[in-house]
């Protein structure tokens, strides 16, 4: 169907134009030695009939478009559809015509409409020629349109695919330096190594419920986070201290999925694992002017060239908030005076309903 048939308002729009342009021919008529009356007759129903037939001129242009075919083919193809539509509307003419000869009053003008056929086959030709070129014209918006959108798709598709790969490297990264805690606890600790076997399973079976979601209110995260670090003070014991400084506003604030996890998981594995006395980590989360602000900061070994502010966990924060926010999101990391630091800071996105069920 042709779009302007599939909505009343274009319809109704589309006649009009068509009503405008009878009128100005009418004008033109009444030099010909017809009056008002006499060149309304005759035109609006004729006017009104070309106008649906004028539509066919979409499908012309889609059979012959304008990146397809040569320049040549398609002026043919215009012509030839003019000249068809144009003869179909010159027949149309001659029958009414023929009817408003059979009436009194417009009887004597009879022979002077029949005096402008050619004439009004020559404003058939035009007319559908112009009606092709908008129709082409049409054409190449809806494409341009269509490129566009098929652009934005794509570039979706490619951060979302670049998000899944980021998030895939979690779990084996999370699950080799699991496994090797457990396989350090199982000759000294064999409860704790089984302990710590039953926490990790409850942390993977919780990292399953927001595996597909794109972002997550911030205490589910720091559930997760707290989950985690469950499990290595099975580890660790009293060698792992935490503690923290949650805004309350910032509660229901949307984050990634496992985004605090790898920061946690760096601080014990590149800090509290390096020191025999252990440490505390610290984690300060804050929500201001529209921004969430994280802050995990744990002591290090100063003298040990593996601490840096890199490696896996960290890049994969990074790509994963340059992906997902692009500038709008910043995560810098750094070791000063024996402590590592990495601060988060990105737009403090909130989940109505999330905030509804923290207030009841």
């Amino acid at each position: 169907m042709h779009p302007i048939l599939g909505r009343i308002d274009r319809l109704a729009v589309y006649l009009a134009v068509w009503l405008s342009v009878c009128a100005l021919v009418a004008g033109v008529f009444t030099q010909f030695g017809l009056s008002w009356a006499e060149a309304l007759a005759l035109l609006v129903p004729l006017f009104l009939v070309y106008a649906f037939v004028c539509l066919s001129a979409w499908y012309v242009s889609r059979a012959t478009p304008l990146t397809a075919g040569g320049a040549s083919r398609v002026l043919a193809s215009s012509i030839l559809a003019a000249a068809f539509a144009s003869g179909v509307w010159l027949a149309l003419t001659r029958g009414w015509i023929a009817v408003l000869s059979l009436t009194a009053a417009f009887a004597p003008a009879a022979e002077r409409y029949e005096q402008q056929q050619p004439f009004m086959f020559a404003i058939g030709v035009l007319l559908f020629l112009l009606s092709l070129a908008v129709h082409y014209v049409l054409l190449a918006f809806e494409a341009a349109r269509q490129a566009e959108r098929r652009q934005l798709e794509l570039e979706i598709l490619t951060r979302d695919a670049e998000l899944r790969a980021l998030r895939a490297q979690i779990d084996p990264h999370f699950l080799y330096n699991s496994l090797n805690s457990i396989s350090a606890l199982t000759g000294s600790d064999a409860p704790g190594a089984r302990r710590m076997c039953l926490l990790l399973g409850e942390f993977l079976r919780t990292t399953l419920d927001v595996r597909a979601r794109q972002r997550i209110p911030l205490a589910d995260e720091l559930a997760l986070a707290e989950r985690y670090l469950n499990i290595e003070q099975v580890r660790f014991g009293s060698r792992l201290q935490v503690e923290r400084r949650v805004d309350p506003d910032a509660s229901a604030c949307l984050v990634p999925p496992l985004l605090l996890q790898p920061l946690v998981e760096n601080a014990v594995t590149h800090g509290i694992a390096r020191l025999l006395e252990g440490g505390l980590i610290r984690l300060d989360i804050s929500r201001r002017n529209g921004r969430l602000a994280i802050v995990i900061d744990n002591p290090c070994d100063a003298g040990a060239t593996a601490v840096r502010p890199g490696g896996m966990g960290l890049d994969n924060v990074r790509n994963r908030l340059d992906a997902m926010f692009g500038r709008d999101a910043r995560m810098d990391a750094h070791v000063e005076a024996g402590h590592f630091r990495v601060e988060l800071l990105l737009p403090a996105g909130v989940d109505p309903d999330t905030i509804k069920d923290t207030e009841g």
